[in-house]
């Protein structure tokens, strides 16, 4: 007997994974074995190790979630209150599930991605591809508040907050200003590629994934932070979506923590330092767009921020900050495209009426995609 965890079981485990590893490193398999595990897959009592599950963090009891598992067809459905039970008619395609370990599958992160976005907003799924994508993950208690709409954190001692930061409740220590927390991620390698997300979206034919197929063709590889990812998704989306429509200026829009490396006078400026990674470059128009997070804040970090900055300036790029609080502000947001519309040489026109009500929507779905109440 196989297990085969799918949707947001999947998901957990992915994320559980990736914190613990800082990489996936379950195995793939060929068609033959996909199909093997999946006909294997027939969850009687005593066929569903939910202790080893739980280890893996594909299911919690505490969570009153039902585990997720895809069966082949209605012949292996069992009445078990525990499990929900997916069959998909199709065949599936190659890459869609992987081994966890000996008789323990899952949906791969592609394939996972497919079935958590059914019937959800483009926004939404864009962000969960741009985490997989990336190199940060969320942790898994975050999935299920998250599926839900509601804003995560909201653990004990810690303050469920409209930004991109988390406040600690716990009083700060005396002569210290009150404790602030980025929005908990964790460092590690992509859990998929833009190809494999793509052969995914060819299966997806169904109208309930076409948030998918088009969330598929807006994200990028290389974003570091949710924060990043929330940046460039309002930026860079089309104006019909409610973006800014960045990513259509030459030289291909706007590119993720991209290296520019730095000539002598740069690393002269910038008191020795050889590069810099630009939180999100517009080649077009020679800005580097930085998000202004609290890691930025301290003094250390200040003085970094300085020097780097000013090699950049010797490399003839502008550097633009973008704050916590203007992430939220549109008007200024509207601001940071113009500028990087006028410094490529392409002229900003909103060709769709509507355009701020557009913009609104889509900032606060994108929120809700990793977390954060509405603005």
């Amino acid at each position: 007997m196989t297990t085969v965890i799918s949707h947001f079981s999947a998901l957990r485990a992915i994320r559980r994974a990736r914190r613990a590893y800082s990489a996936l490193p379950w195995d793939s398999i060929d068609g033959g074995q996909q199909a093997q595990a999946l006909a294997g897959c027939i969850p009687n009592n005593d066929a569903v190790d939910f202790s080893a599950l739980s280890i893996l963090d594909a299911w919690n009891e505490d969570d009153s979630e039902p585990l997720d598992l895809l069966i082949s067809n209605e012949d292996n459905r069992r009445p078990d209150k525990r499990i929900r039970q997916h069959i998909l008619s199709a065949t599936l395609p190659k890459g869609a599930i992987m081994r966890i370990e000996a008789d323990i599958y899952a949906t791969s992160p592609a394939m996972t991605a497919m079935l958590c976005s059914k019937n959800e907003s483009v926004a939404k799924t864009l962000m969960l591809l741009m985490e997989l994508l990336g190199t940060y993950s969320l942790p898994p208690e975050a999935t299920y508040p998250i599926a839900y709409d509601d804003t995560w954190p909201k653990a004990d001692g810690f303050e469920a907050m409209g930004d991109l930061d988390c406040q600690g409740s716990q009083p700060a220590p005396e002569g210290q200003a009150e404790a602030r927390y980025e929005q908990a991620h964790y460092k590690c390698e992509p859990a998929t590629t833009i190809e494999d997300l793509e052969a995914i979206a060819r299966f997806a034919k169904s109208s309930s994934y076409a948030s998918f197929r088009t969330a598929v063709k807006l994200a990028r590889t290389g974003s570091a932070s949710p924060a990043e990812s929330l940046m460039f998704a309002v930026l860079g989306a089309p104006m019909r979506f409610g973006g800014f429509g960045c990513c259509s200026l030459p030289m291909g829009g706007l590119l993720l923590n991209y290296r520019i490396d730095f000539d002598t006078l740069a690393v002269n400026m910038s008191s020795g330092i050889p590069y810099a990674i630009c939180d999100l470059y517009c080649p077009a128009a020679g800005v580097d767009n930085e998000y202004n997070g609290i890691g930025h804040e301290l003094q250390n970090a200040r003085i970094h921020d300085g020097n780097r900055n000013n090699g950049l300036k010797a490399m003839g790029i502008h550097v633009l900050v973008i704050n916590r609080d203007q992430m939220k502000d549109l008007v200024a947001l509207e601001a940071f495209a113009q500028t990087m519309h006028r410094l490529a040489g392409a002229r900003f026109r909103y060709r769709i009426k509507g355009y701020r009500k557009r913009q609104a929507a889509w900032l606060n779905a994108l929120r809700t995609g990793i977390g954060l109440a509405p603005v």
